[in-house]
């Protein structure tokens, strides 16, 4: 039998019968945002304003490169943005030491911190704190630094956080899937959320060639991906400038390692441009060991940045990483800082 998510987009015998389980997982959802809605749970107050970001399609919507995209364009219009994150992949705090929130330090091993958090820190040079419970990350935030805006990076369905914008990312080509709510289908929350949140972001970067002309709602907007050149996997604080486009590696075969949401999304860009792909698919915040990248020939491999972050310590020859920018609508990040202005 196929994983579970195998059946989540379309209506078929395994994800019907999973139905009345997801509507009393919907059920549940409705209830404790309802709670929320009447105060008899409540959400913390906040001084600074907080944006978060992110989906009601579980996984792999390309929500971390627009989180980056956003703080770099809150830097540029004069804020200074810090972000919260849950941290997953994150070791606990009796393995690591260290209680929570964590302020993520490139410095320290990266297995304190979760792959996600340290690539945004590392792109954004911005104060990211990582809890399990994004209210005490919020407060540290608030308590440690200067910061005058927060990002969270996921957390729409975290209702005790305060929120003053809410922006759901949707992968353009599975859209919402059977729209039916875990485990039946893919979805945290019903369709219907989404007319309660500001921005729906569609990442089109999955589509081939024309995109179209469908006319998006008056808060809708587009996000697609800038790949940038490949480069190598070295030292964090290397001086190594050396690199290659995509295009240098086209008729060649490569290893390629991906532990993100989606694997195959970053499978099927490499063999879009022309490459013979040798598939490694690792779970979400795999924590890689150099065991993992220990093959019989001399292949290149090519990974994300996201699994790069995690890699940088097993000195691994002919080994690379594939840069991206989030590309999105101008217009939107226009609307955002008018919005924040009211605050």
């Amino acid at each position: 039998m196929q994983a579970i998510n195998h059946y989540w987009q379309t209506l078929n015998v395994v994800s019907l019968s999973l139905a009345p389980v997801s509507l009393l997982f919907c059920l549940l959802v409705w209830f404790r945002r309802f709670l929320y809605r009447i105060h008899w749970l409540k959400s913390k107050s906040s001084d600074i304003p907080i944006i978060v970001v992110g989906n009601i399609y579980i996984g792999g919507n390309g929500k971390t490169p627009f989180v980056i995209e956003l703080v770099k364009q809150l830097k540029r219009s004069g804020y200074q943005p810090a972000i919260v994150s849950r941290g997953y992949g994150a070791i606990n705090e009796k393995e690591a030491n260290m209680a929570w929130p964590r302020q993520v330090n490139e410095r320290k091993n990266n297995h304190l911190f979760g792959d996600e958090p340290l690539l945004i820190q590392r792109a954004t040079q911005c104060p990211v704190f990582i809890d399990p419970k994004r209210t005490r990350a919020v407060d540290a935030i608030i308590k440690e630094t200067s910061c005058d805006v927060i990002v969270s990076d996921d957390g729409l369905q975290h209702y005790a956080m305060p929120r003053f914008i809410e922006i759901n990312i949707t992968d353009a080509k599975r859209l919402y899937g059977n729209t039916l709510c875990l485990p039946a289908g893919p979805l945290r929350e019903p369709v219907k959320r989404l007319t309660s949140v500001d921005y729906i972001v569609y990442n089109i970067s999955r589509l081939m060639g024309d995109h179209g002309t469908h006319t998006l709602a008056e808060n809708a907007f587009t996000m697609d991906y800038e790949y940038l050149s490949l480069k190598p996997l070295v030292a964090p604080h290397s001086k190594h400038i050396k690199s290659m486009t995509l295009d240098d590696l086209k008729g060649k075969i490569v290893h390629s390692v991906a532990g993100i949401g989606d694997p195959n999304a970053f499978f099927l860009l490499l063999k879009n441009k022309g490459i013979k792909v040798i598939e490694h698919a690792f779970d979400d915040h795999y924590q890689y060991k150099k065991e993992d990248f220990l093959f019989t020939d001399s292949y290149p491999i090519i990974m994300t940045e996201k699994d790069a972050v995690k890699c940088h310590s097993f000195s691994l020859s002919n080994t690379w990483y594939l840069p991206i920018n989030a590309k999105v609508d101008p217009t939107l990040w226009v609307k955002i800082v008018e919005q924040l202005k009211i605050f």
